[in-house]
Parts: structure tokens; sequence; C-alpha cells
């Protein structure tokens, strides 16, 4: 599989190194994304949104290139509240 077709977007060396998901649970965290590698083991069985690997032998490694891109875009811009645009400020919700 292309570093294309798993969504990798080449910004910084070591894009292609391969880690495990104790590694990329610690890598996640620097995009603010916190996912314990429990947790990514269950999103990747039952096929949730999250993101995506290979499996070396039933192992399975995560492209850190392939991984940041996923969390960049788990992010939004800044945002403002639609409660305060709607003219009705005060009233109960």
């Amino acid at each position: 599989m292309t570093d294309e077709a798993l969504g990798a977007v080449p910004s910084a060396d070591g894009d292609d190194d391969l880690l495990t998901r104790a590694e990329a649970s610690q890598f996640l965290l620097r995009f603010g994304v916190r996912m314990k590698p429990t947790t990514l083991a269950r999103v990747w069985s039952t096929g949730g949104d999250g993101p995506p690997c290979i499996h070396v032998r039933r192992r399975p490694l995560y492209p850190r290139g392939v991984l940041r891109a996923w969390a960049e875009r788990q992010s939004t811009g800044l945002r403002a509240s639609a409660r305060g645009t709607s003219g009705q400020e005060g009233s109960p919700q």
C-alpha cells in the first residue's frame, strides 16, 4: 500500500517510521489526541474511525506520517458559539 493510499502527507523526516500502538498513543499526544493503546486496538477491531495501520505478521504498526495526518484532521479551527449569533442571548435553553 502506498503512502498516498493511506492518506500520508509527507512533512518531516521519519514519516515512514512504523510505530507500535504504545508509541502511536504517545505520538498522538503531541496533537492533543488522547488514545490509549487499548483504545487504538478497539477502534481498529470495531471498524471505527481510528487511524489506519498496517499489519506485519499480525502486529499492527502505524506509519508516523499517516498518524500525523490523521491526528491533524481530528481538530477543527476556532469556532464561535452559535448561541451568541442567534439574537436570543439570555434565553433559557
